[in-house]
């Protein structure tokens, strides 16, 4: 094959990067396993080397070289927005033999916009993939000022939508420029950060990918992030900082008592919008050495209620029941004192009070309030991520998988149910909506996916044959592996707002024996 590779073009034009990312080309997904190739004997037309020579508007390639840890060409490029002097790093990874005729963009997390390991994974599948640190390295929030300590708006917008679209666009023009051919199809796979720049791309880049999946999304981000920092308020404001131990205390009581509401006792709370638990049984048992009073019945109560104004009104979702609540009520020391979760702390330290001093131990409820408003208004339009209207997504053809653990304890669950609800009302009703954009709901695990209950599998399966061959998914099967390995419980995961229910016969640990059902409100 060597004697067909080719030097590439050192020039493309706009019109043929604009071509590459709108146009005739449907997009897709990636898949757990590799999926089949999309255009036979595909091979690069060019060296990686040659890549290097490519221009591209507002756009430098740093390097362009073989990996020798798989083969594979990576280029790295730094794009800026003039006059700001911004500079957007971007990792793509091309296969130099199996391309399987697709793009795929890869999401971040928290404050981290991506990095460059994220792709090894999708390249070994065939993927032609990309990410980007969005404008800053690591994973704090203090990019949110410049060196004046005022806030950087360019860098801040690089983070919450320019950075992944100007991957995308990057990635798409070296894709073709390597293999001679534009990718058919083009998918974008993301948790928590990069569930919601998924999103993100199909409210304001529609055109971008033809698939994408997102997993337990940050959006709302506007609002949940302020919120994170509610536990800690709460226990502040009681001057009781509860340990580790009554917090578990409550968990588990919680899962004990709503456990079999499903018809099936499992350890899990299938649906936490039905558990009323309160934590007012546990007072006055034991928990270690201590005991549980009526105030810490009380911090339990209003974490699980979620932030309030000063006159009762909803701000925002409290952590679900059965939640693992000392991820945002973390304390230590002795005495104990709050150990805030650092991602909303330094959002409330860099993005709202532009001071990185500030100490959290001065917020007031009241104080909470003002901040959380704040935090709506200013930066709702920028990185909220909110928009219920996906008709120019939809209108082109885009499919998207939302799916979200119900014991999330760092974003709850609630909030992305909200999100989906919005969009049905937007874009005419949950028929219409479920032929482009379905979620589902995974019982009894958190934020990474783990817990009591089981993990959902074959998204990216599922993303790929909904775009490209037209076939929704109805369910995904979530399973649960002993520490071997071994698959030792299987449930199916219905699209909202469908639910498993048990059929009556049968083992409970098997996806076979349970059936779809609408809840009952």
């Amino acid at each position: 094959m060597k004697d067909k590779v080719l030097d590439c073009h050192p020039r493309i034009r706009r019109a043929t990067l604009l071509a590459a990312l709108l146009g005739t080309i449907t997009l897709a997904h990636a898949a757990e396993t590799p999926p089949k190739p999309l255009f036979p004997d595909a091979a690069p037309v060019c060296p990686c080397e040659s890549l290097a020579r490519i221009s591209l508007l507002n756009t430098t390639i740093d390097s362009a070289a073989i990996d020798p840890s798989d083969g594979s060409c990576r280029v790295t490029a730094t794009f800026t927005h003039p006059p700001s002097g911004d500079r957007v790093r971007i990792f793509i990874g091309l296969p130099a033999t199996n391309w399987n005729g697709r793009f795929r963009g890869n999401g971040g997390g928290g404050f981290s916009g991506g990095n460059a390991g994220s792709l090894r994974g999708p390249v070994a599948q065939g993927y032609a993939a990309g990410a980007t640190d969005t404008g800053h390295e690591g994973g704090s929030g203090s990019f949110a000022l410049d060196t004046n300590g005022r806030l950087n708006w360019q860098s801040i917008v690089d983070n919450a939508y320019l950075g992944i679209h100007e991957m995308t666009v990057v990635g798409k023009a070296l894709t073709q420029a390597f293999y001679g051919k534009a990718p058919r199809y083009s998918y974008f796979v993301g948790g928590s950060t990069g569930g919601r720049q998924g999103l993100m791309e199909a409210q304001r880049y529609p055109n971008d990918y033809d698939g994408i999946v997102s997993a337990c999304p940050a959006i709302n981000w506007q609002r949940f992030l302020p919120a994170d920092l509610w536990p800690q308020v709460v226990m502040l404001a009681a001057r009781n900082f509860m340990p580790k131990s009554k917090l578990e205390a409550a968990t588990a009581a919680a899962v004990a008592a709503c456990d079999a509401l499903d018809g099936v006792t499992d350890g899990v709370i299938d649906d936490p919008t039905r558990c009323a638990y309160d934590p007012k049984a546990l007072v006055g048992t034991k928990v270690g050495d201590d005991t549980f009073t009526e105030a810490d019945a009380e911090v339990v109560r209003k974490i699980w209620e979620g932030p309030r104004g000063q006159d009762g009104t909803f701000l925002w979702h409290g952590l679900a029941r059965g939640t693992d609540l000392f991820a945002l009520a973390g304390t230590g020391g002795s005495p104990l004192t709050g150990k805030p979760f650092s991602i909303p702390l330094e959002w409330f330290q860099y993005f709202l009070l532009e001071n990185p001093k500030w100490d959290w131990t001065t917020l007031t409820p009241a104080g909470f309030e003002l901040l959380w408003k704040q935090s709506v208004e200013q930066y709702g339009a920028v990185i909220g991520t909110d928009d219920p209207d996906l008709t120019r997504f939809r209108d082109r053809g885009g499919k998207v998988i939302i799916y979200h653990g119900l014991a999330d304890q760092l974003i709850p669950a609630n909030g992305t149910m909200d999100y989906y609800k919005r969009v049905q009302k937007q874009m005419g009703g949950a028929e219409k909506t479920a032929q482009f954009a379905r979620l589902f709901l995974a019982p009894g695990v958190d934020h990474g996916f783990h817990g009591a209950g089981q993990t959902p599998t074959g998204q990216m399966e599922a993303i790929i044959r909904w775009v490209e061959e037209g076939q929704a998914p109805d369910k995904l099967i979530a399973e649960r592996r002993d520490s071997t390995g071994k698959v030792i419980r299987t449930r199916p995961l219905f699209s909202y707002p469908q639910v498993a229910k048990y059929k009556g016969s049968g083992s409970t640990d098997e996806a076979a024996n349970f059936a779809a059902q609408s809840p009952a409100r």
